[in-house]
C-alpha cells in the first residue's frame, strides 16, 4: 500500500469500469481479522527477521527478493532504506537477490540517459532476533556493483563497470533458516505455459472484482480475498497484536477516508513474477511517479495536497485449480 504524491498538474483520463463482484472466497472479515490471525501465528524462542540495506546512487532502480519485487525508485537520484524481506522468504534455504538499475531520467534538476561512472548499488543482508530487537543483528551477505579502472582529469579512478549502459542487472543469494515453511508458491502454476488471452482476462476480471469491491465499499468480501496473504505475512513476521491491528487500519483506508478515489482500470500491462508463478497488472505509464505501479489505485486529498495509494496484488493459481488467489 505505497502512497506517493502526485503533482496537482497530473491528468489521468480512463473510462468507467463496472463488474459484479464475486462470491466471499473465505470467513475472514474486517471484524474477525486480528482475532483470526492471532490464533495462527506460532512464536518461537528465536524468531529470525531478515533485512535487506540498500543503498543506490545515480540511478533508478528496482530490488527483487525471489523473484518478487520489494522496492523500486523511479523517483529519486540518490535512495536508500532498509527493509524487512521474510514475507518473501518462503522456507529455509537459500534465497535470490536481485536488483535492476536504470538511467535517472526526467528528474527534477537531472536528465541522465545512461548509467553514470559513479552510478552504485550497494545491497547488504542482515538477520537479527524479532524478540531481542535491541541486539545487533549479524550480516548475512552483502553486493556491490563492479568497478573497473577509469581515468578523469584527476588521474586514475575506479568507475561503475557499466558505465555508458541503459541497463544493468545481478544477482546473489544468501542462505535464511527460518521456523516456518509455506509451499504454497513452489506450488503454484507456471502461469506463462497459459494461454495468454485466458490468462489476461482471468487476471483482469480479478482485478476489475477488486475494483468494486473497494468502489461499493463491500469491506467484508473484500477481506475474504486477504486469507492466505496474510496468514503467510504475520506468520513470516511474526505479528504481535499491535502489528495487526496497523495493518488492519491500512486495509481499511479504502472504506475510511473521505473522498478516497478508485481510478479505473485502464493502461495496464500484465507482468510475470516468481519465476513466472506470479502474475499482476502494472500501469503502462513511464511517469515516474506512476512507472511500475499496480494498476488498481486510488487517489485522495491529504495535508492540502493529492496522495496517491497504489494496491498491489501478486496472484498465483494453486495446482489442480483453476481460479487465481492472492499469494502477497
Amino acid at each position: 500500500m505505497k502512497k506517493n504524491l502526485l503533482f496537482t498538474l497530473l491528468m489521468v483520463c480512463f473510462g468507467a469500469c463496472s463488474q459484479k463482484s464475486k462470491p466471499r472466497v473465505s470467513n475472514l472479515t474486517s471484524e474477525n481479522y486480528v482475532e483470526t490471525m492471532l490464533k495462527t501465528i506460532k512464536h518461537y524462542d528465536y524468531e529470525p527477521v531478515y533485512y535487506l540495506r540498500y543503498g543506490q546512487n545515480i540511478c533508478y532502480s528496482e530490488i527483487l527478493v525471489n523473484d518478487i519485487p520489494i522496492n523500486k525508485n523511479f523517483t529519486e537520484l540518490v535512495d536508500g532504506g532498509t527493509i524487512k524481506i521474510n514475507d518473501y522468504i518462503f522456507k529455509s534455504g537459500l534465497q535470490k537477490v536481485t536488483f535492476r538499475l536504470y538511467p535517472a531520467i526526467k528528474g527534477k534538476d537531472f536528465d541522465y540517459h545512461i548509467l553514470r561512472e559513479d552510478t552504485d548499488m550497494k545491497i547488504s543482508i542482515s538477520e537479527s532476533d524479532n524478540i531481542n530487537r535491541d541486539k545487533k543483528g549479524k550480516e548475512m551477505a552483502s553486493y556491490l556493483t563492479p568497478t573497473v579502472d577509469g581515468v578523469d582529469e584527476n588521474g586514475p579512478k575506479k568507475i561503475f563497470a557499466a558505465a555508458g549502459k541503459t541497463y544493468y542487472e545481478a544477482s546473489f543469494t544468501f542462505e535464511a533458516k527460518v521456523p516456518y515453511e509455506f509451499n504454497s508458491l513452489e506450488k503454484g502454476q507456471d502461469l506463462r505455459k497459459w494461454n495468454p488471452e485466458k490468462l489476461k482476462q482471468k487476471v483482469v476480471d480479478f482485478y476489475k472484482n477488486q475494483l468494486t469491491l473497494l468502489k461499493e465499499k463491500k469491506t467484508d468480501e473484500y477481506f475474504s480475498f486477504l486469507e492466505l496473504k496474510e496468514k503467510e505475512t504475520s506468520q513470516s513476521l511474526f505479528y504481535a497484536k499491535k502489528d495487526l491491528e496497523e495493518t488492519l487500519v491500512e486495509y481499511l483506508e479504502p472504506f475510511t477516508i473521505k473522498d478516497y478515489k478508485i481510478e479505473p482500470l485502464e493502461n495496464y500491462k500484465l507482468k510475470f513474477y516468481g519465476d513466472g508463478r506470479i502474475v499482476c497488472l502494472e500501469l503502462t505509464s513511464l511517469d515516474s511517479r506512476l512507472r511500475g505501479e499496480s494498476a488498481l489505485w486510488a487517489k485522495y486529498k491529504e495535508d492540502g495536497g493529492t496522495m496517491a495509494a497504489f494496491r498491489k496484488y501478486y496472484l498465483y493459481i494453486p495446482e489442480g485449480k483453476d481460479e487465481l488467489e492472492i499469494l502477497r
